[in-house]
């Protein structure tokens, strides 16, 4: 009975044995300094492997010059004072530390302008021998060139740099995961139903030397290229339908009063089309996008469209005063009794209004035909700037949209 007793209580107040994974955190942490770069010899270089996958592009800000993209990034660097042997902690051959634990490589972005919303993630692998894994998806708000002028058939390149913002070369080194042509075509993680497309990811290492030092950096070049098919509907084919209507407009005759009012509708309209999309084109401090070129000159071939009808109109009635009938009045004596000679005055004056109402209908005829030819001519003119200036557009975008 009291044999029993002991045994209970001695199970109760005995502390429970901590398991292998403890006692290896414990152990690797217990000496473990932060703050020192993880060699045993300090004049051997640190080597920090980077790899690189592009997941979206999730905005692209052409007035403010920068990107924003989502990544998988990966860092794997070894750390001498991280190692074990797996056979005395039950096998455990890697294991998750807190990454403000250890020590974690100061590489940076030198484009980052702004922090996205990246997840934060606390933890680094470690395996037995010291290899240490950063895995985590990053938000890049990134500087780049970006040259809107080809918009919407243009392709952007926007770089990406790494490099450690303190430890020189001779510390810290870069190099790459995978081969640069493994990552130059990697898409298998690309988000390719959105409005860009990737084109490739070329990468380089290089040595940027600076002042007395050298740093380690490794440059990837992000080529992306905007999908058109968008645009085309939205912007460029109704402003390409409203220059056809124009053009068969030509064909109501000049002297018809409604081919003014037709064209004015036209001008009027097409403003209200300019005022709908202008949120949709972008917005560039330096230079303005072709496209907007083109919509600009669209509008100014309408104004000289409509001035020339105007002015047609104009030639029209150009000749109405000339053809005012003059009215001669034959002064003679009139008596009652001479009918026979009030009849010859009338006949007389009548034969000499329609000789002129004649004349000037075959004058009117003369001046309408060369109206007609003046329109013909300047209609024709009209066509060929229309003409030269869509081919010279249709020519420029289907270069940029083959590259």
């Amino acid at each position: 009975m009291n044999s029993s007793v002991l045994v209970v209580s001695f199970s109760l107040t005995a502390k429970p044995k901590k398991s292998a994974l403890h006692q290896l955190t414990k152990r690797l942490l217990k000496n473990y300094s932060k703050g020192v770069r993880p060699v045993n010899n300090w004049t051997e270089a640190t080597v920090v492997y980077i790899d690189f996958i592009l997941q979206s592009v999730l905005d692209v800000d052409g007035q403010n010059q920068k990107v924003t993209t989502s990544i998988w990034y990966r860092q794997i660097w070894n750390d001498q004072f991280l190692m074990w042997d797996p056979a005395a902690f039950d096998g455990i051959n890697e294991i998750s530390l807190s990454s403000d634990a250890i020590w974690v490589p100061d590489i940076i972005i030198s484009e980052l302008v702004d922090v996205g919303r990246s997840p934060y993630l606390p933890y680094v692998y470690v395996n037995s021998s010291g290899v240490v894994k950063n895995y985590k998806p990053i938000q890049v708000v990134s500087a780049c060139s970006l040259e809107m002028y080809a918009f919407p058939f243009d392709k952007q390149n926007c770089t990406l740099t790494f490099r450690s913002w303190l430890h020189t070369v001779n510390e810290v080194d870069l190099a790459m995961w995978r081969s640069f042509e493994e990552v130059k075509n990697d898409k298998r993680a690309f988000m390719n139903d959105g409005e860009w497309e990737l084109v490739a990811i070329p990468a380089r290492y290089e040595q940027l030397h600076m002042e007395t030092t050298d740093y380690a950096q490794i440059q990837f070049n992000v080529i992306i290229r905007r999908r058109p098919l968008l645009y085309v509907v939205s912007l460029l084919i109704p402003s390409i339908f409203l220059m056809v209507v124009d053009v068969m407009s030509f064909y109501l005759p000049p002297n018809c009063g409604t081919r003014i009012t037709f064209k004015a509708s036209l001008l009027l309209g097409y403003t209200v089309f300019r005022v709908n999309i202008s949120d949709d084109l972008p917005a560039t401090a330096i230079q303005t996008p072709l496209i907007g070129v083109f919509f600009a000159v669209c509008m100014a071939l309408l104004v000289l469209s409509l001035a020339k009808s105007i002015f047609i109109v104009k030639l029209l009635h150009h000749n109405g005063k000339t053809s005012a009938v003059r009215h001669v009045v034959i002064n003679g004596e009139h008596t009652k009794n001479l009918i026979l000679e009030k009849i010859h005055e009338e006949i007389v004056l009548l034969n000499y209004c329609l000789r002129q109402v004649d004349n000037t209908n075959c004058m009117k005829i003369d001046w309408l035909a060369l109206c007609y030819e003046v329109d013909k001519v300047l209609f024709h003119v009209y066509l060929f700037i229309l003409v030269i200036y869509t081919s010279t557009l249709c020519s420029l975008w289907a270069v940029w949209s083959s590259e």
